[in-house]
């Protein structure tokens, strides 16, 4: 079923970059660089919790063309910190870059991603689709070691449009050449990566490592990368 396939779109952070380490790593160096505990936060599990639900929260509201990027950039560590009564914006601005700093530097990527990569390299073209900033995205591509196997990078930054939005993967296929009937959609958020390419025309495989419940139809489902290796 996966020979008529002739491109193979990847989401790049928590499908082949495992952004939650990486991220988590990122803010332990942040935790002890700038002495969290003595400004008052003395759980560093409490600390990353409250960051990542600012982070989804402002995600959430960019994506929906609430907030404009450098407002999501800073803000998510503004309010975190508020939330421990530390109302000091240029601590706010200087994590904030550092966070942009260290974060696409690290490396570690999901569990098998480097193998399906390597399996897929000869038999298809492959690309991402990815809502992340175009910088911070090749930077990632590059520290992990990953950015050859890649033709196009379609980033929202250089369409304008994030996913779900049908322009993103119409931009996508314009950018490489490709069909909606011989494209696929590889990722992990059932609502931004699978319903997005379902809507635009195109097959999906949803990556859902940690087993969610819903009622889409995605073309594929796979709770480890390793699964593709058998199909494609």
């Amino acid at each position: 079923m996966a020979a008529r396939y002739k491109h193979l779109f990847f989401d790049l952070d928590h499908t082949l970059w495992d952004f939650d380490k990486n991220s988590e790593n990122t803010l332990r160096l942040l935790y002890d660089e700038y002495q969290l505990t003595e400004k008052g936060i003395p759980d560093f599990e409490d600390f990353k919790q409250t960051y990542c639900q600012h982070n989804d929260r402002m995600w959430e509201r960019f994506r929906k063309g609430f907030i404009k990027r450098e407002e999501l950039r800073w803000k998510r560590i503004w309010l975190t910190l508020l939330d421990y009564k530390i109302g000091d914006t240029a601590l706010a601005y200087e994590m904030s870059a550092a966070y942009l700093e260290l974060l696409p530097t690290q490396t570690l990527l999901t569990p098998f991603a480097k193998e399906l990569l390597e399996h897929c390299k000869d038999r298809y073209q492959l690309h991402l689709i990815t809502n992340g900033f175009e910088t911070t995205q090749w930077q990632k591509l590059q520290y992990s070691g990953i950015a050859s196997y890649f033709g196009q990078v379609i980033t929202s930054e250089k369409c304008d449009r994030p996913k779900p939005h049908k322009e993103i993967f119409d931009f996508a296929l314009l950018a490489t050449g490709a069909a909606a009937n011989d494209s696929i959609m590889i990722g992990d958020a059932l609502d931004i990566d699978i319903l997005g390419a379902h809507n635009a025309g195109w097959d999906q495989v949803y990556y859902n490592p940690s087993a969610k419940k819903h009622d889409r139809t995605p073309t594929f489902e796979i709770a480890c990368l390793s699964e593709m290796l058998e199909v494609f």
